[in-house]
């Protein structure tokens, strides 16, 4: 078998190979052969068919089908003789099939690039140093009562803080505008869901009262009609509700999967879940500085079939995001993944470089402790650590996740790490979140 490789454009190569005919010749005889024994001909016995009509008959066929496996197979030992690594699917183009001569054919495809790390030693993360304090547990416990609050109708006048259901009518230069209407819509005061100045003038309002007050759209609102315009909205309060905690009792704890032990052991049900949280994530926001950083510091061509598996990829988790909702995929070109693709695509390659560096494996006592952390929160942890292991491509998950951990934590080890004291709230908050609180 020949074979030859030649560079066209950056990772892209284009391989030549040449099989022997004899090789092809004689696949074809053993197949037309083998048929000869099983095929069924009006007028011949079975096993009995002479050769040249079953050539006459299969031939053809039999021969795309040698070619075909031929192809396939020769293409896969030239990878190995030449040590290629393709980096997605090959285009195959037979350019020589005649019979009696050498059969040739041609693969163009993408590489994998040659990934040298970085010197890693000056890359360094801020760690967040925080511990759940009683405070914090007094937080949560009302976050959590105010999920299971109820509104309760009062006759008063309205309060930042309270729900009011109300009718209104936006108007501009005296005609309504689109989108600027609703009947029967509910809306907590304070909580920042409408325009500056649209609650505040409803504070103060009583059910069954009507008021126009005027307000100004921001000059970043989305509609070009109203950034920045003066407007009047008509308001009529139908109904002005104050939200009602549960009290902390028996009741209340089962909602939340404590049915014995009372307070004390839900404060320490909640305790347990929020330094869980605050574990994972500090990680995570460790882990962030590293990926940014390797991203930072490498710099190379990744190839394009990778980029769009990558970009489906992505492409499929915001349908899902969507629920059930009928959306074409066609609405959400490559361009909205693009820069997000080649980003995970680099990175991967990254720190696949590392654990061959490093000559990583996947940890089994890790793996163990990452199953027991994910089965903590359910009912029966046991049941889910079993499920997993029986499951082999759901297993497979987490060993991947153990082994890019692995390698996140052998970057830090050759990192700068600086701890930083913070509150819980602080430390929580995504790094997003915590990047937009400093610039502001």
């Amino acid at each position: 078998m020949q074979v030859s490789i030649e560079t066209t454009t950056g990772l892209e190569r284009r391989m030549t190979v040449g099989i022997p005919a004899d090789q092809i010749d004689a696949a074809v005889d053993a197949r037309l052969k083998q048929a000869s024994k099983t095929v069924k001909i009006n007028g011949f016995r079975k096993g009995k068919v002479p050769m040249r009509v079953v050539k006459q008959r299969f031939g053809d066929g039999i021969r795309q089908e040698v070619l075909g496996d031929a192809i396939n197979r020769s293409f896969y030992q030239a990878l190995q003789q030449e040590k290629v690594r393709p980096a997605g699917q090959p285009s195959i183009e037979p350019t020589k099939t005649d019979e009696g001569s050498d059969i040739e054919f041609v693969a163009t495809f993408e590489v994998y690039p040659e990934v040298e790390l970085a010197d890693l030693s000056d890359i360094e993360v801020t760690k967040p140093v925080a511990d759940v304090e009683a405070t914090d547990v007094d937080n949560m416990i009302e976050i959590l009562r105010k999920q299971q609050a109820k509104w309760v109708a009062v006759e008063r006048a309205a309060e930042s803080g309270d729900r009011v259901n109300i009718n209104y009518t936006g108007s501009k230069d005296g005609e309504e505008f689109d989108g600027g209407k609703a009947e029967g819509s509910s809306l907590v005061l304070g909580s920042g869901q409408m325009i500056p100045g649209f609650e505040d003038g409803i504070v103060g309002m009583s059910a069954g009262e009507e008021k126009t007050i005027d307000v100004t759209f921001p000059e970043e609102y989305h509609s070009e009609e109203l950034k920045g315009a003066a407007v009047q909205f008509a308001i009529k309060v139908n109904a002005v509700e104050v939200q009602e905690l549960p009290e902390l009792n028996e009741e209340f704890f089962a909602a939340y999967g404590v049915e014995e032990g009372g307070e004390e052991k839900f404060r320490e049900e909640v305790t347990a879940n929020m330094q869980r949280e605050l574990k994972n994530a500090v990680t995570n926001k460790v882990k962030q500085q590293v990926m940014d950083a390797l991203v930072a510091k490498h710099e190379f061509d990744v190839p394009a079939a990778l980029i769009a598996s990558e970009t489906q990829t992505l492409r499929q988790q915001m349908m899902q995001q969507f629920g059930g909702q009928q959306i074409d995929p066609s609405m959400l070109p490559d361009e909205l993944f693009k820069d997000q693709a080649v980003r995970r695509v680099r990175l991967g390659l990254v720190l696949g470089q590392v654990i061959q560096d490093k000559e990583l494996k996947s940890d089994e006592a890790l793996v163990d402790a990452k199953l027991e952390e994910i089965a903590s929160t359910y009912q029966d942890p046991q049941e889910v650590i079993d499920y997993y292991k029986s499951n082999e491509q759901m297993l497979q998950g987490i060993q991947s996740v153990v082994l890019e951990d692995q390698a996140v934590e052998a970057v830090i080890a050759s990192s700068t790490v600086v701890e930083e004291k913070m509150s819980y709230d602080e430390a929580i908050k995504p790094a997003a979140q915590q990047a937009e609180g400093d610039d502001a």
